[in-house]
């Protein structure tokens, strides 16, 4: 008989005093709303130390039964908990994840899966061979207007795909500042940055309408290499430091051919770090077809996954036919209630609820993004 009780599930990193608050701002909404509740229980939080997992629990009232736990080992062992949610920053995903996995736990964690492809193919390979469920955070499966461009291409309205072009500026608010809780985006080596997060979203969910891509040539570069750190609270630079991490991204390659993509179709990407052109909208992707062309803008940025309200993302056809241009609606699909980021992190969760592990990503579909993004870096190095 199925088992429709909720899936007992524990979170690694819901503090609020990370930079971010990511698993407070974007999977505690959800997982507390009516729906997230039939589908999941919240039973066990991890984070530094059992006193920090306790005043967690307590700062995001979360019933006094919920079990505090300050290593990952001693959560892996918990044999109550089926899930382990991982929101750490990127370069503790793989040590914190790394005993669940070992366990057969099913487990959920952020994207970048890890620092590098190498430690997310060796998470990808275990949990296949332990035989437990995986999920990544490429939130952008589930963004509706991503769907929405999806939808158009499959109904075949522009017929058969021939090229698709995307310019982005973005991944920080500014061209050559960084705040202090992300100083850490300037070193490579942590494996979250402008790249692998701003990005490797992007490169995701263009990936995810359209066909994989087989990347051809890339070229990145780094061309503001000195950071200005910028303390939040009093505005005023703190020093100055050098990045590792590219700020310019081109690539350009041919998509997979299919009932919807012509042989040979290319795919072209141009993305950079900071504010785009003055009064230029900062994503412009347009997907062009054998009877017309859809142009999707985004005045919020690249991470159209998680854009904010009011910065508004605007879909067009242009029918070669008529030489008409259409504006296609498209919606949040409801769930008023939650922020935009809740319900994209929602949309996963009950995917993954469903079971159809083909309708969202997985760690294997997490390590081969993470071997294209190591591709590019690798040319990159040596060049």
């Amino acid at each position: 008989m199925l088992d429709m009780s909720p899936i007992r599930t524990a979170i690694i990193g819901l503090s609020g005093s990370s930079p971010s608050n990511w698993a407070g701002h974007a999977h505690l909404p959800y997982l507390l709303s009516p729906e997230g509740k039939a589908k999941f229980q919240i039973i066990a939080l991890c984070n530094s130390s059992v006193d920090a997992a306790r005043r967690a629990i307590e700062s995001f009232q979360l019933p006094p039964e919920t079990r505090a736990y300050g290593d990952p080992q001693t959560l892996a062992a918990d044999p109550d908990v089926q899930l382990v949610v991982c929101a750490t920053r990127v370069d503790k995903h793989y040590e914190t994840i790394l005993p669940s996995v070992r366990q057969g736990k099913s487990a959920y964690v952020e994207w970048p899966l890890a620092q590098n492809a190498a430690l997310a193919g060796e998470l990808a390979a275990l949990a296949r061979e332990k035989g437990g469920r995986t999920m990544v955070g490429l939130q952008g499966w589930y963004a509706p207007a991503v769907m929405t461009v999806r939808d158009l291409v499959r109904s075949g309205r522009i017929g058969k795909v021939l090229s698709s072009e995307v310019r982005g500026a973005g991944g920080t608010n500014d061209r050559t500042i960084m705040p202090i809780p992300l100083k850490y985006f300037t070193d490579r080596k942590v494996g979250g940055n402008t790249f692998t997060i701003g990005f490797g979203h992007l490169f995701d969910f263009v990936q995810s309408a359209l066909g994989e891509i087989e990347v051809l040539n890339s070229h990145l570069q780094i061309q503001r290499p000195d950071v200005k750190v910028r303390d939040p609270s009093t505005g005023k630079i703190v020093e100055t430091i050098r990045s590792d991490v590219p700020d310019l991204v081109l690539v350009t390659g041919s998509l997979q051919a299919s009932e919807y993509v012509t042989p040979g179709a290319t795919l072209h990407f141009r993305c950079r770090r900071g504010q785009a052109f003055k009064g230029e909208d900062p994503l412009v992707w347009s997907v062009n077809g054998e009877k017309g062309e859809i142009r999707l803008t985004a005045t919020g940025g690249m991470s159209i996954s998680a854009t904010a309200h009011g910065q508004p993302i605007v879909i067009e056809v242009h029918d070669f036919d008529t030489d008409e241009v259409q504006t296609v609606g498209w919606n949040w699909q409801g769930r008023e209630e939650l922020d935009v980021s809740a319900r994209m992190v929602g949309a996963l969760y009950e995917a993954f609820a469903a079971g159809d592990s083909t309708k969202y990503p997985t760690f294997d579909n997490a390590a081969k993004r993470h071997n294209q993004l190591d591709e590019m870096l690798a040319h990159f190095s040596a060049s």
